[in-house]
């Protein structure tokens, strides 16, 4: 799949799966990767950015496979945030559906 649609969707991806519940980073990779093909290394770099825009907070939860996990969880702000970015996506596919039915019709 194209690189820049992968990264316009993930940020959403990212927000819908934290909404749901409390996620760490490999979690996420895992999640997605499940959905669409994607590196590990493009999930982290967005994580540290939502956070710095305090989109989500973060805590320290004991693993039994090892070291503590960074948990992400949604602030107020991010689902204020995830909720126009949903609205925005839904408009946007919407019209692109429309685009690709019109033009497979007049073919």
């Amino acid at each position: 799949m194209n690189v820049q649609f992968k990264k316009g969707v993930l940020e959403l991806c990212v927000l819908v799966l934290v909404d749901k519940k409390d996620c760490y980073g490999y979690e996420l990779v895992q999640k997605i990767s499940d959905q669409i093909e994607i590196s590990e290394g493009s999930v982290y770099p967005l994580l540290r950015r939502l956070t710095k825009e305090e989109y989500f907070t973060t805590y320290l939860k004991e693993s039994t496979e090892g070291p503590p996990r960074k948990y992400y969880a949604l602030t107020d702000k991010g689902r204020n945030y995830l909720h126009e970015l949903l609205a925005e996506w839904v408009q946007f596919s919407n019209g692109v559906n429309q685009l690709i039915k019109e033009g497979v019709n007049h073919e």
